[in-house]
């Protein structure tokens, strides 16, 4: 189906571009979204008639969106998840969460804004674009931890993941130290051992 653009789209074109796409694309998300009109002569014609107007509302947006960016951009926001010992999350954290997670923290943003390449799967910290405009997009860092204390760990650079294997030391029982009625000693059990 042929479509007339009504805003900038990123993997498709700028405003006012006449591109083809699937029909399901453009009935279920671009038409309903109000991003684009099908490509005929009328809508043409209004699109002419309306296009000065469009540029004035997107121009106003994108201002908009960039005085929020200036706000947001760098920021750093919590997400408190249930995760196992090598730090692999029961689940994942959603553009969903994040969203929410970020309006908690001061700033309405819609889910759908939310770029993510592949779920976050586990714990650390995570860059994550936030798209508040077609032609504005801000960093954000997700901490994402098991509990507020071990998230500032987390960000101070601290590995809250790492499992430490202790070295178990074998320990032998001093029949002569009177003091606590016999003690362990493992100094000695592991000088013993290397020999």
């Amino acid at each position: 189906m042929e479509v007339i653009l009504l805003q900038r789209i990123g993997h498709l074109g700028q405003m006012g571009d006449v591109v083809s796409v699937r029909d399901g694309y453009a009935r279920n998300y671009l038409l309903p979204q109000k991003m684009a009109l099908r490509a005929n002569k009328e809508n043409l014609a209004q699109f002419e008639a309306q296009r000065v107007q469009l540029e004035a509302n997107n121009l106003e947006q994108k201002k908009e969106a960039e005085a929020i960016g200036e706000k947001l951009a760098g920021q750093s926001f919590i997400a408190i998840r249930q995760a196992g010992d090598t730090g692999q999350l029961y689940g994942s954290v959603s553009p969903r969460d994040i969203s929410d997670v970020i309006t908690e923290g001061g700033f309405t943003i819609a889910r759908r804004q939310v770029v993510l390449e592949r779920p976050i799967k586990e714990l650390g910290l995570h860059d994550v674009t936030i798209s508040l405009h077609p032609e504005v997009s801000v960093q954000v860092m997700i901490n994402v931890a098991r509990t507020q204390d071990e998230a500032e760990r987390q960000a101070q650079g601290e590995d809250v993941t790492v499992i430490k294997d202790e070295a178990i030391e074998l320990e032998t029982f001093d029949p002569d130290a009177e003091e606590h009625g016999g003690s362990y000693d493992a100094e000695e059990s592991s000088e013993e051992a290397r020999e």
